[in-house]
């Protein structure tokens, strides 16, 4: 059995769909949730869906080593970052080398970086006039989305679509591609 470890920030819809999908194959389980926000709906689904949570502070995931242990006695093969909005620590990244991937709702390098997350990235592609937009997925380094790139998959921007059709269309592709890449990395 192979364990995944998954860091969220809200409400967790991303983190359930990788739950849903990887109890379709015996051989993976997410077997933690760690979030930094005790308010977070992504709490609700892991009680729903029978997962242990964990919610901690910049102090123990920065200062104390509290989160590093913590994730070290649910031996993970993979981390997964779904909507987790804090730079991961690099005693952390050192710990699990190209074990700690991310999901990024564009088209990386562009619209990455510091501050752009959600609604953030999908006015900046609006904004800008882009054609396309899509998804990200990287391994986690020491920068705010700057690791490597595993996977990128895109939609079109259309004229008239707004940045909440935009986000629409870049949810669709994070809930057909996440899973499936998350389930390559542990095959391999």
């Amino acid at each position: 059995m192979k364990n995944v470890v998954i860091f969220a920030s809200g409400s967790g819809s991303n983190a359930e769909n990788i739950i849903n999908y990887l109890e379709e194959n015996t051989n993976f389980r997410v077997n933690l949730i760690l979030c930094n926000n005790p308010k977070a709906f992504v709490l609700e689904r892991a009680k729903k869906l029978n997962i242990s949570a964990l919610t901690f502070n910049r102090t123990a995931f920065y200062t104390h080593n509290f989160v590093l242990e913590t994730i070290k006695t649910a031996q993970p093969d993979l981390i997964v970052l779904a909507g987790f909005l804090w730079k991961f620590p690099e005693n952390i990244i050192e710990a699990f080398p190209n074990k700690i991937i991310n999901i990024h709702p564009a088209l990386l390098p562009k619209y990455g970086g510091k501050g752009m997350y959600g609604d953030h990235v999908h006015n900046a592609v609006v904004a800008n006039n882009e054609t396309e937009s899509g998804i990200t997925i990287h391994y986690v380094n020491e920068n705010y989305d700057e690791g490597a790139i595993i996977h990128q998959a895109t939609c079109p921007v259309l004229p008239t679509d707004t940045a909440d059709d935009v986000a629409a269309k870049v949810h669709e592709l994070e809930y057909e591609h996440f899973p499936k890449i998350i389930t390559q990395l542990l095959s391999e």
